[in-house]
């Protein structure tokens, strides 16, 4: 696997998808509740939740759709 593959399936972390948005991780909370992110992941049993870099990259190329609309266009 190249490094450019292995960064876009790289999990972010609210703390670390806000500062690439250059927002702050209440902003992102706020994003996340509106429906304005791409849908995260879910991380083990205790419900962490992280975002794929590869589908941030896919809804900014897309001019930042609302999720569902991102959803439907993505695939």
């Amino acid at each position: 696997m190249d490094k450019d593959t292995n960064q876009n399936n790289q999990l972010l972390t609210a703390k670390a998808l806000a500062k690439q948005l250059s927002i702050s991780t209440r902003t992102l909370w706020r994003y996340r509740s509106a429906g304005l992110l791409p849908r995260p992941v879910k991380i083990g049993d205790v419900g962490a939740i992280r975002w794929l870099q590869s589908d941030i990259d896919k809804w900014i190329a897309m001019d930042c759709p609302p999720q569902k609309d991102f959803e439907a266009l993505a695939d």
